[in-house]
């Protein structure tokens, strides 16, 4: 079995990130988005200068993951051409070494928000990580929305796509985020797990859903922690049982890949 940690702590509090995990031995440890602060209603010069270098968001955690003996995944905003900044998940190993890092792709231009109004979009999708036997690969927050994203991670391999959030609370928010998480683990046969930002703004809530869309675990409110036991069988069982990835027309779904598939859509609406 695959130990998976999921911290759930409000913005700036990474310092209490010890006390939270307790005696706890995860296997991986995964926080949320905008960790290190919350950008809401700031504007983007004050914005990158709160922004933060990669070795110094990993100077934190990586000295959790060396206590911990765990490999440690988490969200912040890293300094990007100013004055924007990068939405980066990194994932470093037990001795505190970055082994992995995506930024993410999909901004979250919705609800009146505009993330890209200080926020670079990365260039491409999470890399598939071998993590003590588990394939698992990054998504952040809104890209939840974006099928294709989790499908690709699928088809490159991933067994379990850790999904760092900072969910905005509003009418039906929280039902969303978990009809959203139990959509994309169905759809592929994999484990989704989301670690979701508390806070006046933010729903918390984070989930686990296992690859049959079955809820192994759900946070609630508030500041708290869980381990779940991530049973990796289940990602076979699931697609032998319900085998909608090998099922595929991919010649029917072309504009899906074409870069200008937007086009025509885009004139409708």
């Amino acid at each position: 079995m695959f130990r998976l940690g999921i911290a759930q702590i409000s913005p700036g509090n990474l310092d209490k990130l010890r006390s939270l995990v307790g005696r706890s031995e995860p296997d991986l440890l995964l926080l949320p988005e905008y960790s290190m602060f919350d950008p809401t209603g700031l504007p983007p010069e004050e914005i990158w200068n709160k922004a933060v270098a990669i070795e110094d968001f990993t100077s934190l955690i990586g000295r959790l993951a060396r206590e911990l003996g765990a490999y440690v995944v988490g969200g912040f905003l890293e300094r990007g051409p100013r004055p924007k900044v990068y939405n980066t998940t990194v994932l470093v190993d037990p001795g505190g070494r970055v082994v992995g890092l995506y930024r993410k792709t999909h901004l979250f231009d919705a609800y009146g928000y505009k993330e890209s109004e200080f926020v670079e979009p990365g260039a491409e999708l999470s890399q598939v990580y071998t993590v003590r036997g588990a394939r698992v690969a990054f998504a952040v927050c809104f890209e939840l929305r974006f099928p294709e994203v989790f499908r690709e991670l699928a088809l490159a391999g991933a067994d379990l796509v850790a999904v760092p959030a900072a969910w905005y609370a509003g009418p039906l928010k929280e039902e969303i985020l978990h009809i959203l998480a139990r959509a994309r683990a169905i759809e592929n046969g994999m484990y989704i797990a989301v670690s979701a930002l508390w806070g006046p703004r933010f729903t918390g809530r984070s989930v686990v859903v296992n690859p049959f869309g079955v809820v192994e675990a759900e946070l609630g409110a508030g500041e708290r922690y869980r381990e779940v036991l991530i049973d990796l069988r289940l990602v076979e069982e699931a697609r032998k049982t319900v085998p909608t990835i090998y099922l595929r027309r991919p010649h029917l779904y072309r504009r899906l890949c074409d870069e200008h598939g937007n086009d025509g859509f885009m004139k409708r609406a």
